[in-house]
């Protein structure tokens, strides 16, 4: 097995991820654990066997001191070629297994084995946490404690260990030159530790202000470009820029107050730094004075002493970068451990058949108290049935079938296939037996192929082709070029299908629904952004589609609901029509107004006979 297969890089969690920093790390890196406690050890060797070499050169000059220099090397090569082991061999090897196990097995596997469980994690949520947040911050949280907690790890490992090892290692080492040197030593090490724990939290909040900062900057430039048609269609540019300003400068004044403390804690170590040297090489001369110490110990010393001394500006800086990290790893922990909203029971299974009932019974959802989109809604669709439902904008019609999918849970009610509530049916399962076209065809910035493909990912090319043909989207997908030449199928068709019309993003989700062929259909105003030419061509696939499914048909255009088996009409959440075509036009309500609407301009259906 190789270094960089220590780790399983993308091995799942066993569970939700904790809301208290310790615990997070710990599910985190779940799984990394061992490795990275063989590297700290490595590291902390490495740093013992530094500080050895010091000794080691003392040592040696004391021992040269004595000899004979003619008979320097064929008297002594024994211990002179061990000395030389130490510093080809044990030492350079030491070095290189750590380097390996830092880099190749934990640093490569870290990052994404922490973001592959909170991107996963995140997939889960509802669709409420992302109604409520910037689609910008969430990606930049994820990236974010990904990559703080990873380079914590990371400069934990290389400083941390290495570091705590080689001022142990120094302070044994300088008591055996004498016992003052090694209190010296341990009361400079006691001050720095006692600067290091009065600035880091300090350091901590700050840095964790600053990446909520960041994050906001973040999602604002990302929602601004998002909507860039939106801005440039309004003339918006100087207000956006003027928004992003804002944004930047209250970012500006939170990472002020960050490098102030952070310049005073870099001033705090280096003084510490320059008193180390003084301290212990000063002590040494004195001992030396009153023939107390050799001239290998001051060399000792002298080593010791400026290396620790440079050590400690290293080790400040890491540990800023690590409490700096730390709360930024607090501030995606804040963001990212939300409890899921929507959530599988234990005892959850999968929808056996759909060859039953649907019914929503007594159903009220709020969004959370926002406003009253369902109150006590009551609907049963038997199986094979088409259901067309219309009403006023707000009514609650996208609200019903966004339950029905559970891309939220009822508040109150029940969603019954047959006689199993929808919340005891995996969602998994529950999703793959319901196409849904949307007035918003959601499109990734794939090719045409993958995205129809999306509907059935063991689709052939022929499959996924035809369903195109029979979406009326054959044309115009062999028409397409994007920017690096690929044509066709091939051609990507940029961020949510910039570079098609709503028709054609239409078409294509049609086609991606085409493709899945699951037995209940749900179209939620999926012709809307189609003409009346486009429409009626592929009229003849929508009815082949429908045919044998349960459909649930939303539009505000009432000519394409006129064949449905039956059309309820919803107004302020709840049902207040119901019938065929014929039935509901001639109860001359809000139906028969909408429909004398859309077909006679503005005259009432009981005097359009006169």
């Amino acid at each position: 097995m190789t270094f960089s297969n220590l780790v399983d890089a993308f091995r799942p969690a066993d569970s939700a991820p904790p809301k208290s920093l310790g615990a997070f790390c710990v599910w985190a890196l779940s799984g990394a654990w061992r490795v990275i406690g063989i590297t700290a050890l490595l590291s902390m060797a490495v740093g013992i066997t530094e500080v050895i070499a010091f000794f080691v050169i003392g040592w040696l000059i004391d021992f040269i001191l004595v000899q004979n220099p003619d008979t320097l090397f064929a008297e002594n090569w024994v211990p002179l070629t061990a000395v030389a082991l130490f510093f080809v061999v044990l030492r350079p090897f030491l070095m290189w297994l750590n380097a390996a196990m830092q880099n190749l097995a934990v640093l490569n596997n870290i990052f994404p084995l922490i973001l592959s469980r909170l991107h996963r994690y995140t997939l889960g949520q509802s669709a409420r946490f992302f109604d409520d947040d910037f689609a910008g911050r969430i990606a930049q949280k994820q990236q974010q404690t990904a990559r703080s907690l990873s380079d914590v790890v990371s400069e934990m490992l290389q400083a941390g260990g290495f570091a705590s090892a080689a001022v142990i290692g120094a302070a044994i080492g300088v008591t055996t030159i004498s016992w003052t040197l090694g209190l010296t030593l341990t009361l400079w090490t006691i001050v720095l530790i006692t600067v290091v724990r009065w600035f880091m939290p300090r350091i901590r909040r700050r840095s964790k202000d600053r990446a909520a900062s960041r994050a906001q900057v973040t999602g604002q430039i990302v929602d601004t470009i998002t909507n860039i048609r939106t801005v440039k269609l309004f003339a918006h540019g100087e207000f956006e820029d003027e928004v992003a300003t804002d944004t930047l400068r209250s970012y500006r004044e939170i990472g002020l107050k960050f490098s102030t403390l952070t310049v005073a804690f870099r001033i705090s170590i280096m003084t510490l730094a320059g008193l180390l040297p003084v301290l212990l090489i000063g002590g040494v001369l004195i001992l030396w004075s009153r023939g107390l110490a050799t001239p290998g110990d001051i060399a000792a010393a002298a080593m010791v002493s400026t290396r620790l001394a440079q050590m400690s500006g290293w080790v400040s800086f890491t540990a800023l970068g690590v409490f700096a990290n730390i709360g930024e790893v607090e501030d995606g922990v804040r963001t990212l451990t939300k409890a899921h909203e929507v959530t599988d029971r234990d005892t959850a299974l999968d929808l056996p058949s759909t060859q039953q009932p649907i019914g929503f019974h007594d159903v009220t959802f709020t969004y959370g108290g926002d406003g009253r989109a369902l109150t006590q809604f009551n609907l049963t669709i038997q199986p094979g049935q088409k259901i067309g439902i219309v009403g006023r904008s707000g009514s609650g019609k996208s609200t019903a079938v966004s339950l029905l999918m559970r891309l939220y849970d009822v508040e109150k009610g029940r969603i019954l296939f047959g006689d199993t509530d929808i919340r005891d049916i995996t969602q998994s399962s529950l999703r793959r037996k319901i196409s849904m076209v949307t007035q918003e065809a959601a499109m990734f910035n794939r090719s045409a192929m993958d995205n129809i493909r999306y509907g059935r990912p063991n689709a052939t090319d022929a499959e996924v082709i035809d369903a195109a043909k029979r979406a009326e989207a054959d044309d115009f997908i062999r028409d397409l070029k994007d920017y690096r030449g690929r044509n066709g199928y091939d051609a990507f068709l940029g961020e949510r299908g910039v570079k098609l019309s709503g028709g054609q993003r239409q078409r294509i989700a049609l086609a991606r629904a085409i493709l899945k062929d699951a037995p209940v259909l749900v179209l939620d105003e999926a012709t809307s952004a189609l003409d009346s030419e486009v429409e009626a061509a592929i009229q003849a696939s929508l009815a082949d589609l429908m045919q044998g499914k349960t459909v649930l048909a939303i539009a505000h255009r009432l000519s394409t609901l006129a064949e449905m088996d039956r059309i309820v009409v919803l107004d302020q959440g709840h049902i207040i029509e119901s019938g065929t075509h014929d039935q509901l036009i001639a109860e001359n309500g809000l139906y028969a107004n909408l429909w004398a609407r859309q077909s006679g301009g503005f005259i009432r259906p009981d005097l359009a006979a006169e």
